[in-house]
């Protein structure tokens, strides 16, 4: 293909439409009918990145193969579309204006006046560019955070209206997402909203060539054609997505409502194949009619919002397929875990997974469950904080070292069995300093983490700053704890496994930032699995009573 299409999505009425959603959703149509695609998201918020941010305040930070701290909306990108996004693929504000001060720092703008039209718009529009400048993508799908009329979106629908004019009709197209709500009072869908919305949008510059309509209930003829005549669409491009049982329907969804096709019109690509969902509706199919159940209990210290654990929560849903098992999640919050509750909150599961974090809070906690989970023989999966929680557990009450503990929560502790690297110890600045991206890992003989993975060397994300201190590796190995994954080049612990437990699995990297739809992550279909035999030997026993 000569050019790079490009396509941008920008949402109107209100937030958390599911604007990601609708960008995975087409790009997989796009990718399905053969067309290389690939999907970016522009922040309108000033941090550089999502890495200081409080999961509370915007969910989990999700990491690239290349070490970018990213928006969680690229996990949804790479999880329908089993492709690598980069540090390109997620763009903010904070960045834009970052670079473009550096700029003038350098007096690369000759003494003129930097402003936000033509300068910060011009750094826009280069950014969102780039992923097609070697014509490596057919397609490239923009996102567009927020919602139009905010005063932190202007510069990006500017910037998008320049583009749209310099490229030409037939290489951009502007999807808009916004919202038909239904009045019970009345009884009727209210059009008004995205009326208002497209002409907010219109005020901007920009017009919407294809209307995504969220809605609880179907549009009828009637408020299609209602649509396109007030917004300025062909009723063809006024698109329903209507509630779905799971985000993973959202593509046929899309497919049947003709998104795709109306895409390739506008684009004036071909549209001469029939889209090849075989693989993503076999996962549907066993997601959906699963033969087994398991309950997990998801330990953490942000279980109020979910989205802090967004990639955690679609790995299971990933494994669960894999094992024909639905999973049913408990989230339990690892400040009310003690001695005295423990047993009534964590018993009746069939398995428990340690969450990542960071600082003091709900760590005693955490240290608790993973002591239940060891002395009971139940299945374990701690992920970073949630494996150095495990070896904090095993050097206080089986290597029997008073206070041992790690220096981020206590940095006098006489037993810092986990340290801060050595390679941290001098960071200053909190962004983008700890270390992050795919790090190599071998994988010991007869190790459980050998046989999930079937192979020797591995490659994982990493987002951390302490690790397991290699001083008290000898003792904790004699009586039982094993390192069975390390760094080949940093000697870094990235897993430990209990001895003499059926599946005790911690790991320093974070696996479930690479579990997808057509790839599920191998460390979590075998914990199901594990929690799986462990439920059916359960059953087994309560009925031989």
């Amino acid at each position: 293909m000569a050019e790079t299409k490009y396509i941008f999505v920008t949402g109107g009425v209100s937030s958390s439409l599911g604007k990601g959603i609708i960008a995975a959703s087409l790009a997989k149509l796009l990718q399905a009918r053969g067309y290389k695609t690939t999907i970016q998201k522009l922040d309108p918020y000033i941090n550089v990145d999502p890495g200081t941010l409080n999961p509370y305040e915007h969910g989990e930070c999700y990491v690239t193969e290349d070490g970018a701290e990213t928006d969680l909306d690229l996990g949804h990108y790479e999880r329908f579309l089993n492709v690598n996004t980069s540090q390109a693929n997620n763009v903010t504000t904070g960045r834009i204006y970052q670079s473009v001060i550096e700029k003038e720092r350098r007096g690369e703008f000759l003494g003129k006046t930097v402003q936000v039209i033509p300068h910060i718009t011009n750094e826009i529009k280069e950014r969102v560019q780039l992923l097609g400048k070697n014509h490596e993508y057919d397609i490239v799908i923009t996102e567009i955070g927020g919602t139009v009329g905010d005063i932190e979106s202007l510069p990006y629908i500017e910037a998008v209206r320049q583009l749209k004019w310099e490229l030409g009709d037939d290489n951009a197209l502007v999807i808009h997402l916004t919202l038909v709500p239904y009045l019970s009072a009345a009884g009727e869908l209210k059009t008004k909203p995205t009326q208002h919305s497209v002409k907010t949008l219109m005020e901007s510059g920009l017009r919407a060539d294809i209307l995504v309509c969220r809605t609880e209930h179907e549009l009828s003829d009637d408020i299609r054609r209602k649509l396109a005549l007030f917004c300025n669409v062909k009723q063809e491009a006024v698109i329903q997505s209507i509630d779905a049982s799971t985000i993973y329907d959202v593509p046929n969804m899309m497919l049947e409502e003709g998104l795709d096709t109306v895409t390739l019109k506008k684009l004036n690509l071909p549209d001469d194949t029939t889209p090849d969902l075989t693989q993503w509706n076999e996962f549907l199919k066993r997601h959906k009619n699963p033969k087994h159940e398991v309950t997990i209990g998801l330990i953490g210290k942000y279980v109020e919002l979910q989205d802090s654990y967004k990639s955690i929560l679609e790995a299971f849903i990933h494994a669960g397929a894999a094992n024909e098992v639905k999973v049913n999640i408990e989230s339990i919050h690892s400040e009310f875990i003690n001695e005295s509750t423990i047993k009534n909150k964590i018993s009746h599961l069939d398995g428990v997974l340690v969450a990542p974090g960071f600082g003091e809070r709900g760590i005693e906690g955490k240290i608790d469950a993973v002591r239940f989970a060891r002395e009971n023989k139940l299945p374990f999966l701690g992920i970073c904080l949630g494996m150095q929680m495990a070896v904090i557990e095993f050097a206080r009450n089986v290597l029997q070292l008073k206070n041992a503990n790690s220096t981020e929560m206590d940095s006098t502790t006489p037993h810092p069995v986990i340290d801060l690297m050595e390679e941290q110890k001098e960071v200053t600045h909190m962004g983008g300093s700890m270390r992050l991206g795919s790090w190599e890992c071998s994988l010991k003989e007869n190790s459980i983490a050998r046989e999930v993975y079937g192979k020797s060397q591995i490659f994982e994300r990493h987002r951390h700053r302490y690790e397991y201190n290699n001083r008290y590796a000898p003792q904790m190995e004699s009586h039982g704890l094993k390192s069975t994954g390390v760094n080949p080049k940093t000697n870094l612990v990235e897993i430990i496994e209990v001895e003499d437990h059926p599946w005790f699995v911690g790991v320093q990297y974070h696996p479930e930032y690479k579990s997808t739809v057509a790839s599920p992550h191998p460390l979590f279909i075998a914990f199901i699995k594990a929690a799986k035999e462990y439920s059916q030997k359960k059953k087994n026993a309560s009925l031989a009573q």
